[in-house]
């Protein structure tokens, strides 16, 4: 809040907007009262509604409140979420509880607060929460060889950052400083890694990137799925000199619409990566870490690739953590000077707690396995739970836990997530292909849960339908 000084000139443009610092220390002390509250009174709940809708109305981004209308619902009766209640649920301020087959966009592959992995996390911050940037930090060197002994191929050193994006930053700059003489980089239409200049530049969304002007240079985009265009491209601009640095893909397009390729696709571009000496870049931030029944994608389809991006679940669903992990030849152009590329808080002591832990816990309880099966189990679920309403659904598909639900247009998309998000059920749709919405629970998501999930988006559809033949 800032105050005019009683000084100030009648009708004068200069202000005086010193702060009121009692203003902020007792707002701030109100907050904290709350966060230290473990179960809120319904005074308090209609507190932390109003100050959440005023707070993004007029301090955060008004657009949040029509974007995510579905759960605002208007004044006071928004959903503003509370506490994980469950490995695979979560209450809001007023206690009602959701299934959640949105996962945070894919961080909770592990569950909601993972008692090994909040213990971790508690165990580090007891003893030390950041490191001093100038001393040897052994957290990051045990999750370095972790992720070492954990990733397939000939994948060895990590650079840890906070995100997927910042991930993708990396990987891009170690591509380009492999060869400088190869500046060019292929990404895929309907492709997304991020939002920083670099990751949007590689990224395949038009309303994502025109706002913002020229993206980097020397990046263009070939269909995902198409081997020979992908060669075709390759070939012309090898012909011209303009020889390609790397191939960047995601494995099974997340933001795209959760696009699975066919079975030669994946093999293919790493041979084509192979044959023109361009870096194999896969970025597993959405697919890695068990997600789609394997522990990475690629393993799908027995490929390896060059350097590798993690991120979302990689922290265990606590802490932020990503890393770009790379091959030794690769990796190595950092030796001579590791000050090339730094992040302040990337691989600080509680994220590498936490991410150790949920390495340790998607081994240990077999998650991969895990996510296959119940995979399978909610693919048929899904299927049939749209069975007769094949004119409001036009695709189900997926891999693993990592699944979606394709409708004839935007509007029918939001309105099935809407529905089933009444019905305490929360999904949405992702970024890229508006007309997809996503189910990607946890991968401890139960059975009973699972059941709950195909009985709600069958009441879902059917009240879209009626609510349909009843316009005029």
């Amino acid at each position: 809040m800032r105050q005019c000084s009683p000084s100030a000139k009648r009708g004068s443009k200069i202000l005086d907007t010193r702060p009121d610092v009692e203003t902020v220390r007792s707002y701030t002390q109100a907050a904290l009262d709350v966060i230290a509250t473990e179960r809120l009174s319904p005074e308090q709940a209609r507190w932390v509604v109003g100050e959440t809708l005023d707070g993004f109305r007029e301090h955060v981004n008004p657009g949040f409140l029509e974007y995510r209308k579905s759960v605002t619902r208007g004044g006071l009766d928004a959903a503003v979420e509370w506490a994980d209640s469950g490995p695979s649920t979560f209450v809001d301020v007023n206690g009602r509880e959701y299934i959640d087959c949105l996962g945070g966009f894919g961080i909770f592959n592990v569950g909601h607060r993972h008692p090994k992995v909040i213990a971790a996390v508690r165990a580090q911050l007891g003893r030390m929460a950041l490191h001093s940037q100038d001393l040897l930090d052994p957290l990051r060197a045990m999750l370095a060889k972790a992720v070492s002994l954990l990733t397939p191929g000939a994948l060895q050193y990590s650079f840890f950052c906070n995100s997927g994006t910042e991930a993708v930053e990396g990987a891009l700059k170690l591509a380009r400083a492999y060869d400088p003489a190869k500046q060019t980089i292929l990404g895929a239409t309907k492709g997304f890694h991020g939002k920083s200049f670099g990751s949007l530049s590689v990224s395949a969304k038009a309303a994502f990137r025109r706002p913002f002007g020229s993206m980097l240079p020397s990046v263009e985009h070939v269909p995902f799925n198409d081997l020979p265009e992908l060669r075709r491209r390759l070939h012309t601009l090898s012909a011209v000199g303009e020889d390609v640095a790397a191939v960047i893909l995601e494995p099974i397009q997340g933001e795209g619409g959760v696009n699975v390729p066919d079975d030669d696709y994946l093999p293919g571009v790493r041979a084509l990566c192979d044959e023109y000496g361009a870096l194999f870049i896969l970025d597993e931030v959405q697919t890695g870490m068990g997600r789609t029944g394997k522990m990475f994608a690629c393993e799908h389809w027995g490929v390896w690739p060059d350097v590798l991006c993690l991120g979302k679940a990689f922290g265990g669903g606590v802490m932020p953590a990503a890393a770009v992990v790379a091959t030794e030849p690769v990796f190595s152009r950092l030796f001579d000077n590791p000050f090339l590329h730094t992040t302040t808080f990337g691989g600080n002591p509680l994220a590498c707690a936490a991410a150790l832990a949920a390495i340790n816990v998607t081994v240990e309880e077999n998650l991969p396995t895990r996510a296959a099966s119940m995979g399978e189990y909610m693919f048929a679920g899904l299927r049939e739970a749209v069975r007769g309403y094949e004119d409001i659904v036009v695709d189900v598909r997926g891999k693993g836990l990592m699944l979606a639900l394709e409708f004839p247009d935007d509007q029918t998309g939001f309105a099935v997530a809407k529905a089933m998000f009444e019905r305490g059920v929360l999904v949405a749709g992702t970024l890229v292909n508006a007309r997809v919405i996503r189910v990607e629970p946890p991968l401890v998501i139960r059975q009973d849960q699972a059941e709950r999930v195909f009985e709600v988006l069958r009441e879902s559809l059917e009240a879209l339908r009626r609510s349909t033949k009843t316009v005029p």
